[in-house]
C-alpha cells in the first residue's frame, strides 16, 4: 500500500479544501515546494498534487508551483486537475510527472483517456469524484448522471494506472476513508483503486490494511497529516510492516 500525501494547489499556495468548496479552503502552506521536501524527509514515497485552479479552468494555472515542486524533490508525483487534452498530458510527462490524473475529460471525453493511456502506458490515472454516488465534474461544480463504476468500466483493458476515488462529502472533514464504496470499486474492476477523501487518523491506514482492501493501490492523505491528527512516522511503520 502506498500512502500519498496530498498538496492542493490554489492560487500557488498549497490548501485543503472542505467537500471540493473553493470558498472554504485553508492556507496550510505559502511554500508547497517546501512542504513537498518535507513529505520527502518524512519518508513518503509518492506525491499527490492537484491544482485546483487548473480544475476549474480546464487548463493548468499552477504551473510554476508545480514545477518548483519537481525541482525540490526526487519522489515521483501524480498531477490533477486540468488534465483536459494531449498536449496538457504530454507537457506534464515531458516536465517530470510520474503520472497525469484525468477527471472531468474520463466523463465528457473518455477516447482521451485511452489514447493518452495507449500513448504513455501506466502514465495516465483516472480521477472519479463522487458525490451521492454520482460523478462529480470541473472541479466538483457539476455533478453528472453516471457512478464511478459505469465510467471505471470504460476504461477496463485501456493501460490505465489506477482510478483515484474521492467521496466529496467527506473531503477535507475528517471523517474517515469510505472504504466501502472503494472496496466495492476495486473488487468490480481491474484497475488498481486509490482511496481519497476523508483519511483522518491511523485507524484508517489500519483499516486499509485489512484483508479486504488488500486489492487497493494506496489512500491518499491530506488535512489529516496537515493538523496533526495523523502522525505520519507512525502511518509509514504500520505500512513498512504490513508489507513485511
Amino acid at each position: 500500500m502506498i500512502l500519498f500525501p496530498a498538496i492542493d494547489l490554489k492560487e500557488g499556495l498549497a490548501v485543503r479544501l472542505q467537500q471540493g468548496d473553493m470558498a472554504r479552503a485553508t492556507i496550510f502552506h505559502r511554500d508547497p515546494a517546501a512542504q513537498a521536501q518535507a513529505f520527502a524527509q518524512q519518508g513518503f514515497e509518492y506525491l499527490h498534487v492537484v491544482d485546483l485552479d487548473g480544475a476549474f479552468a480546464g487548463k493548468p494555472v499552477n504551473a510554476a508551483a508545480v514545477e518548483r515542486i519537481l525541482e525540490t524533490i526526487g519522489i515521483p508525483v501524480q498531477l490533477g486537475g486540468g488534465v483536459r487534452d494531449m498536449k496538457t498530458v504530454e507537457g506534464w510527462l515531458a516536465k517530470g510527472i510520474d503520472r497525469v490524473i484525468i477527471g472531468t475529460a474520463a466523463v465528457r471525453n473518455p477516447e482521451l483517456v485511452k489514447e493518452a493511456a495507449k500513448a504513455f502506458p501506466r502514465r495516465v490515472a483516472v480521477g472519479l469524484d463522487a458525490r451521492s454516488g454520482k460523478v462529480a465534474v470541473e472541479g466538483w461544480a457539476e455533478t453528472s448522471e453516471l457512478t464511478a463504476l459505469e465510467i471505471a468500466r470504460r476504461f477496463e483493458d485501456a493501460g490505465v494506472a489506477a482510478i483515484v476515488y474521492t467521496d466529496v462529502s467527506r473531503d477535507g472533514m475528517l471523517q474517515g476513508l469510505n472504504l466501502d464504496a472503494t472496496v466495492a470499486l476495486a473488487n468490480a474492476i481491474s484497475i488498481p483503486v486509490i482511496a481519497s477523501g476523508g483519511l483522518a487518523s491511523i485507524g484508517d491506514i489500519r483499516a486499509m490494511l485489512e484483508p479486504r482492501a488488500r486489492k487497493l493501490e494506496g489512500a491518499i492523505a491530506g488535512r489529516a497529516l496537515y493538523d496533526g491528527r495523523l502522525d505520519a512516522a507512525a502511518a509509514l511503520r504500520l505500512i513498512r510492516e504490513a508489507r513485511g
